[in-house]
């Protein structure tokens, strides 16, 4: 029986966190012949988690440079991407999400007539600048691809809505997926910072801020909000791993630096965070994907933004879009924190991404299509 080559190509971290159960489905079913491409859109936070999974990269496009812009990476993937897939000629390319490295490989593979499966299609805001450039790149790999795995219905009707209607598949998120790797009972911290703390003392708070959207006022005011929730609350900590990005840092460091009841760390590795959300009571972010992870944990989720790809986890009670307002991140966060019902509501809804077999089920569709 000839195998399906499948080469699955992703870059970043969080890319990784979701790609790599399904890369390690593939590996251990015989009807695939899987291969994996890294394109070094990040570098040292993307091997942290492939060599967790034990993924080996097949090949490293290794683009990562200083001073990167979206235009230099997508032309740097378009150059490398090109001769990998003229020397591999797979059956089929994986990309994932709304990065610019899975805009740019969809589009390579496009060039080589050669289809694409879209892990986590279908995601939308509506607005392409918002957020910057992940709305625009989803819809464009969403044009260019055959295949469409949807986390969600919700998800499926989007692309129903942009005339998207063939080989379209319901699948869950795989990121639950990754949850039974890392996730333990008795987990020990291998963050310093994160390994001295006393999590049976008060109540923790995850925060994450970075996107490019929110730099300067927005991460601003979200610093200041965070600092009056922990002022209010004598028994609230907040873990904040800080991004690398000295825009974001040089916000970061001067407002919530030096608080005792703040801890700012490092990006922390995806076991170290997963295992983090199951020790916190809220969660306030600006980012995509722990808006499908923190719910699994019955954590509530305040989203620090204007708008969100994932109104199916606000429709379920899981998460609330807050903005970046001094004011209404204080509110919400504090009606939260004081009121058992209102964090109740919350914590008890029912995560909609999925039950955790979404890379099987991808696999099963991609056997399927191919006639195995």
């Amino acid at each position: 029986m000839k195998k399906i080559k499948v080469m699955s190509v992703f870059g970043t971290r969080p890319e990784a966190a979701k790609m790599c159960p399904l890369v390690r489905v593939m590996d251990e079913d015989p009807a695939f012949e899987s291969i994996v491409c890294l394109t070094g859109q990040h570098r040292e936070m993307l091997h942290q988690v492939t060599d967790f999974f034990g993924v080996k990269a097949d090949y490293d496009l290794d683009i990562m440079k200083p001073g990167q812009t979206i235009t230099s990476i997508t032309s740097d993937i378009l150059t490398t991407l090109g001769s990998v897939l003229e020397e591999v000629m797979p059956d089929l390319v994986l990309v994932h999400g709304d990065t610019t490295t899975s805009f740019a490989a969809a589009l390579a593979a496009f060039y080589h007539k050669i289809p694409v499966g879209h892990v986590e299609a279908g995601l939308r805001t509506h607005d392409k600048y918002s957020p910057y450039p992940e709305e625009m790149n989803r819809c464009l790999t969403g044009r260019i691809a055959t295949y469409h795995y949807a986390p969600t219905v919700n998800n499926r009707e989007n692309l129903n809505r942009e005339g998207i209607r063939d080989n379209i598949y319901v699948t869950g998120n795989t990121v639950l997926d990754a949850f039974k790797y890392t996730v333990r009972d008795n987990y020990t911290f291998m963050n310093p910072q994160l390994a001295q703390l006393d999590f049976s003392k008060g109540r923790y708070v995850l925060l994450t801020a970075h996107r490019r959207e929110n730099l300067g006022e927005g991460i601003e005011n979200i610093c200041r909000a965070v600092l009056q929730v922990v002022e209010s609350h004598p028994d609230i900590h907040v873990i904040y791993p800080v991004h690398l990005n000295p825009a974001v840092r040089n916000t970061v460091f001067p407002i919530l630096g030096g608080h005792p009841r703040i801890s700012l760390t490092d990006p922390v590795e995806l076991t170290d965070m997963h295992n983090l959300m199951g020790r916190v009571v809220l969660c306030m972010t600006d980012s995509g994907g722990l808006q499908e992870e923190v719910p699994a944990f019955g954590v509530p989720v305040l989203v620090l933004r204007s708008e969100t790809e994932r109104p199916e986890a606000v429709d379920a009670g899981t998460v609330r879009v807050v903005g970046t307002d001094i004011a209404g991140i204080v509110r919400e966060a504090d009606k939260l924190l004081g009121d058992r019902n209102a964090y109740d509501a919350m914590a008890h809804a029912v995560n909609p991404y999925g039950d955790g077999h979404a890379s099987e089920r991808i696999a099963g569709h991609i056997k399927r299509c191919f006639g195995v």
